[in-house]
């Protein structure tokens, strides 16, 4: 294993983090709220980081969304690239990714995904018809006709972004997977633990568009791709948003006296810093595996549930230890680390809990360990 940065994704990542630290400031964030930032937005647009994703895999994509975390930046990036560039690019047919793709790399729209799937979407057959509608860039016309293949019906209680999105990759029961336009769903605003332009998707008969085409097989498959990209993905951006307030509680220890000594020159300050270092370096670590498997086209499926674990237990743990070493600070709602505390709870339990997480791995390396014997 070779985690080592290729230059192009060292590049991009560099200008990430120049981007993210320049924009992303809490004053900034403060005066966003909920919503994200549209300026913040065109920049990563206009620098074409969203569009080069293609280029340096997911795992170029983790080392940018680190450096978004670091920052708690407001902007659609993790949603949009896993959801929209990576998950057209990959599962796509060629008209759907001739269609979708420009306007996604250009940032001139932007997806999201209602993930994982939880019983609660029902997809039926409806035929084919052709659209003619034009939402955030993507077109639907003759000249790159799209097939309406199913209506989908039912309710997905939070899904990130959606606020900002103009299409939505809906994950049905039966894990097929489903291009939505937000124009023709009915989207509720909902406030999440982070503010994450989120809201409530419900579907009535929409028309959606299967992702990979109609005669695209059903069951796993690109769902399972899907969720382990997202699951890889948004563990570094937790991983970013560990270090971010690892670093804030390291810089305040430093300069916050108490009878003449820094706090940090404490021992206990010390061993629960520690701590938390060794916690966001393990989330780095499982995210980077997983990410670098993926892309040499190494089996990650495992890779990515352990990441997804280790950004949900040391997460929370991390994120808590950070606010807590900031003492009575911490507890100020507009402190800068509040905000690390709100991502890294949201983080948590997105995509699944850490014992919803540990129960799909044991299942899964049983599977693979009967699979392997032979067994019925």
């Amino acid at each position: 294993m070779d985690f080592t940065p290729a230059e192009e994704q060292a590049a991009a990542r560099d200008l990430a983090a120049e981007i993210f630290a320049d924009l992303a400031t809490p004053e900034r964030l403060a005066a966003a709220g909920t919503g994200s930032d549209a300026e913040l937005w065109k920049a990563l647009c206009a620098a074409g980081l969203p569009g080069a994703v293609e280029d340096i895999g997911l795992l170029g994509l983790v080392l940018l969304l680190e450096e978004q975390g670091r920052m708690t930046a407001q902007v659609p990036f993790a949603a949009s690239c896993v959801y929209g560039v990576l998950a057209v690019a990959a599962h796509g047919t060629a008209e759907q990714r001739d269609r979708l793709l420009p306007a996604l790399r250009q940032g001139s729209a932007v997806a999201t995904g209602a993930f994982p799937a939880r019983g609660g979407v029902t997809a039926s057959a409806i035929g084919t018809t052709t659209t003619t509608a034009s939402v955030g860039g993507i077109t639907e016309s003759a000249a790159g006709a799209s097939s309406v293949d199913g209506a989908l019906s039912g309710t997905v209680a939070w899904v990130p972004w959606l606020r900002d999105a103009s299409v939505v990759l809906v994950a049905a029961r039966d894990h097929t997977l489903w291009l939505v336009r937000v124009a023709d769903a009915q989207v509720e605003p909902v406030e999440l633990t982070a503010p994450w332009a989120a809201g409530r998707l419900v579907l009535d008969g929409t028309p959606g568009e299967r992702l990979g085409g109609p005669g695209s097989p059903g069951g796993p498959g690109a769902y399972d791709d899907v969720l382990a990209d997202a699951r890889t993905a948004f563990a570094g951006l937790q991983a970013g948003v560990c270090a971010g307030s690892l670093a804030r509680a390291v810089a305040h220890t430093n300069e916050r006296e108490q009878f003449g000594r820094p706090l940090a020159a404490k021992q206990a300050v010390q061993l629960r810093a520690a701590d938390a270092y060794m916690d966001t370096e393990a989330i780095r670590v499982t995210a980077y595996e997983a990410a670098w498997r993926r892309d040499t086209g190494l089996p990650y499926d495992t890779h990515a549930l352990t990441a997804a674990w280790w950004a949900s237990e040391a997460g929370k743990r991390v994120v808590h230890a950070g606010q807590h070493l900031h003492g009575g600070a911490g507890a100020d709602l507009d402190h800068p680390v509040h905000r690390h505390f709100l991502w890294g709870r949201q983080l948590d339990a997105y995509l699944g809990c850490g014992s919803e997480v540990l129960e799909e791995l044991g299942e899964l390396i049983a599977a693979q360990d009967h699979s392997a014997r032979g067994d019925v």
